[in-house]
């Protein structure tokens, strides 16, 4: 059997992403570790901290004693603390958004990250950047900050105020680029909004589970 091991900042795209693995790969054995302090850290520190970089270092070697077949960091803010902590195994690992950067370089040269908690928003354009690089193409990224939403939907609750918010700068995005990345993945309650955009609109989990799927299967 095969096993992931996830790491969750917050439980807010748990029950969602647990759904994508049973249903795409209902073999798999799939094993969360959640620490809800660390995405409010990044906030409160506008980015990155050695105690957060220490304690995905920990994680990430939890994860690697438990033998999974493939370690999958769920949180974009921390992005680039997986990045660093991953070296510290050869275990194969996935970033939630990977496979979403990678589409969206391939889509257009103007690139829209909206995002709804400021600390996602560097390391979101980072990955961009950095796949553009890897595929030898230019491209502009351009951002699209809807500040307080994620707020309004973890702590109020509303997901008709935060889906509007963010269905306002999907629109204005989609007037100014080629295409749309939704920077975390707990922006898919937009969803069932984005039938008649524009510009192709891109989400993270489904594809980040399609291409966890590639990794523990092949194509």
């Amino acid at each position: 059997m095969k096993k992931i091991v996830m790491i969750h900042t917050s439980p807010v795209s748990l029950n969602d992403l647990k759904e994508l693995v049973k249903e795409k790969m209902p073999e798999v054995e799939l094993v969360n570790i959640i620490d809800d302090s660390l995405l409010e850290e990044v906030k409160g520190n506008g980015g990155l901290t050695p105690a957060i970089i220490s304690r995905m270092m920990t994680y990430v070697q939890t994860a690697a004693s438990l033998k999974p077949d493939l370690i999958f960091n769920q949180c974009s803010s921390v992005g680039e603390a997986f990045d660093i902590a991953k070296k510290c195994t050869d275990i194969p690992t996935l970033k939630i958004d990977e496979a979403m950067a990678e589409k969206a370089v391939s889509l257009g040269k103007k690139i829209a990250v909206i995002a709804t908690v400021a600390s996602t928003m560097k390391p979101s354009c980072n990955l961009v950047r950095t796949k553009a690089k890897e595929a030898g193409k230019e491209v502009e990224v351009k951002e699209y900050l809807v500040n307080g939403a994620l707020d309004i939907l973890m702590k109020e609750k509303n997901v008709e105020k935060h889906n509007q918010l963010v269905l306002n700068e999907i629109n204005k995005a989609c007037e100014e680029c080629d295409v749309v990345v939704l920077a975390q993945g707990s922006m898919t309650a937009i969803l069932p909004y984005l039938k008649e955009t524009s510009k192709p609109v891109l989400t993270s989990p489904e594809m980040a589970i399609d291409r966890a799927k590639e990794m523990l299967y092949g194509k």
